[in-house]
């Protein structure tokens, strides 16, 4: 008979393997997408750390999706662990504390940054209006249409 804990263990175990492979899946599609939208110089930057709830939130809810749709074409996601020493090639306009935090960056330059993960709804309305405000975005849109 199976404990309280080893029960809670297996469950675990399989929760992480189904997150890897989400999280391999989405590495897959965004490596892709840096590749493609390097023209436009833009780079969505996720500030992440292991054990963040809504970095996992993110990744299981976004991340599968993100490099499809017009906004990670545009800005490929790039990832980066808080406690790791910054890129060279990145430049922060202040400290980097909160994760997840996506900082929009031109040719390696934060241009806005989005502190925190409150669900799909908020982040895709966030990231719209960073990239509108931030961004060439709307003209890479009309661009795209024609």
């Amino acid at each position: 008979m199976h404990t309280r804990r080893q029960i809670l263990v297996n469950m675990a175990s399989v929760l992480l393997a189904g997150a890897l492979s989400v999280i391999a899946v989405a590495t897959q599609a965004e490596n892709a997408s840096l590749q493609s939208g390097a023209q436009h110089g833009a780079a969505l930057i996720m500030v992440e750390q292991q054990g963040c709830i809504y970095c996992a939130r993110w990744n299981a809810e976004i991340a599968p999706i993100y490099p499809k749709t017009p906004e990670g074409h545009f800005a490929p996601l790039r990832r980066i662990d808080l406690h790791d020493p910054r890129p060279d090639d990145l430049t922060f306009d202040g400290p980097l504390v909160i994760t997840p935090t996506f900082v929009l960056t031109i040719d390696g330059q934060e241009t806005a940054r989005i502190e925190g993960y409150g669900g799909d709804e908020l982040f895709w309305a966030m990231l719209t209006v960073t990239l509108r405000n931030h961004s060439d975005f709307a003209a890479y849109m009309i661009d795209e249409k024609q």
